[in-house]
């Protein structure tokens, strides 16, 4: 049992010191090149990692373990911190806020109640006061972090719902649960905006039913003229329009839909309007295109997401709500975590607002990395992505030999390559993929797009180069010739 925590031992300051020492030692000894990945394929990894037994017999000590993963794990680790890393919206992440990482996990604080992470909690709540301000919401408003843009969505639909039962259609639905319409309820989301809408309302007891796809537009926003029409056919047919969902990002392409013309709509119609901004809110932090999110503010609830375009380590996310009385629907309490009279006499328990129990201190990567770069860094950083993929843009769609499918809002772009017979293009663009990922090291994204098979640059990493980006291009084009 010697040395098993950090205490105010002697003995354990040493023995924690010298674990972080070596361990820091074999990670960067890892990063021996500057791809992204080493290559090995799924049934080679299985190969290496089956058969190690996992809770031996008898301990294998500190040193044996830290050369079994010296060998079996971090050469194989995708390094996400590679310019040649852009598969999905999966960034590098910042210095300090990998140190950060390190003050949560050893002070490994509970973020559900104040006696459990006394500082961490009021860090939180001034973080997420200096967001909300950020955004442009008023002093009422309020925000709780969360595992990721999915639990971020599912709690704003949670709320949106509550609120809209129990506001508009005047009954209790936390006391009494859904209403006997419930299946005419309908929230309205953009068709290529993120599964976690339908993944939501099944899990909420609405089915996928209740969520009606917006088509968009050729440049992959929400069709404002087709929600207005279908949330006008729902009304006459006796269906209940309760929500509306703004994607500013779609994972793919980037798009931003039309919030202001949505904000009006929702106004009309008594309805909720979220912004799933999981992508799109670090745009926030640019100078030069901060304005393409400048209405933000008009909407009822807000996602924002710092594991991606912010750069901070997995998982940190937030939901930002303009009401901050909305959060009552997650409110219930117990006599052994967030007791009624600790809260009277000014101890904030978070569980409060959190759709989750036990909750890491994620606001302090935020509170560190905003600090250490300032807002003229960030800008820098933002802005440099963004640039890039309008630099990307500018090379590719010129190109015969390739097909771009929309000029890039934010930081995306998706192409495909066009053989001289098309009808072989589709295979072409898997396996060029396939080969820069096992051959290259190279990690680029795949998806599909008007029913084509299309390859994507997701760029979050501000260490790329136009240079890189003319290499890429070139050796994308020569593969998919020689295939």
């Amino acid at each position: 049992m010697k040395n098993l925590f950090l205490t105010n031992k002697k003995s354990s300051k040493k023995a924690y010191k010298e674990i972080i020492k070596q361990t820091a030692k074999a990670i960067t000894k890892a990063f021996e090149d500057s791809s992204a990945y080493s290559g090995p394929t799924p049934q080679q990894l299985k190969k290496e990692i089956k058969g190690i037994e996992i809770l031996p017999e008898n301990g294998l000590g500190w040193d044996q373990v830290l050369e079994l993963t010296k060998e079996k794990i971090l050469p194989n680790m995708l390094r996400t911190s590679s310019s040649d890393y852009m598969p999905h919206l999966h960034s590098p992440a910042t210095l300090e806020s990998i140190a950060s990482e390190l003050i949560i996990s050893t002070f490994n604080q509970s973020m559900d109640s104040w006696d459990q992470a006394p500082v961490a909690t009021e860090i939180e709540v001034e973080v997420i006061r200096q967001l909300c301000a950020l955004y442009g919401y008023p002093k009422k408003s309020d925000g709780v972090f969360t595992s990721g843009g999915s639990q971020s969505n599912q709690t704003a639909i949670i709320l949106a719902r509550d609120w809209f039962i129990s506001t508009i259609l005047k009954h209790d639905v936390k006391k009494f649960g859904l209403p006997e319409n419930f299946k005419k309820l309908r929230m309205y989301t953009s068709e290529i905006s993120h599964f976690s809408m339908e993944k939501s309302a099944h899990i909420l007891g609405l089915g996928y039913e209740s969520v009606v796809k917006v088509p968009v537009d050729s440049k992959k926003r929400m069709d404002f003229d087709a929600l207005k029409k279908l949330i006008e056919a729902d009304v006459a047919s006796g269906n209940i329009p309760f929500l509306a969902v703004a994607t500013i990002g779609t994972t793919d392409f980037g798009s931003i839909d039309p919030v202001d013309k949505m904000a009006r709509l929702c106004k009309k119609y008594n309805m909720w309007l979220h912004a799933d901004a999981a992508y799109g809110s670090g745009v926030i932090l640019s100078q030069t295109y901060k304005h393409l999110v400048s209405s933000l503010n008009k909407c009822d609830s807000i996602t924002v997401d710092f594991h991606k375009m912010f750069l901070l380590p997995i998982s940190c996310s937030a939901v930002l709500i303009k009401n901050a009385d909305d959060f009552s629907a997650l409110t219930i309490h117990a006599d052994y975590l967030n007791r009624e009279e600790d809260e009277e006499d000014g101890y904030t328990n978070l569980v409060d607002k959190s759709l989750q129990t036990t909750r890491r201190f994620d606001a302090l990567k935020v509170w560190m990395s905003f600090q250490a770069r300032g807002k003229d860094g960030w800008s820098d950083i933002i802005t440099t992505s963004m640039q890039n993929a309008r630099y990307l843009y500018s090379i590719i769609k010129d190109n015969k030999n390739f097909e771009v499918i929309t000029e890039p809002e934010i930081s995306s772009l998706v192409f495909r390559y066009k053989a001289a017979d098309d009808s072989l293009s589709d295979e072409i663009n898997k396996k060029v993929r396939r080969c820069l990922l096992h051959k290259h090291g190279i990690v680029i994204g795949q998806t599909v797009s008007n029913g084509h098979v299309c390859l994507k640059f997701t760029l979050l990493n501000p260490l790329m180069t136009h240079k890189k980006l003319d290499d890429l291009v070139s050796l994308i084009q020569e593969l998919c010739e020689k295939i």
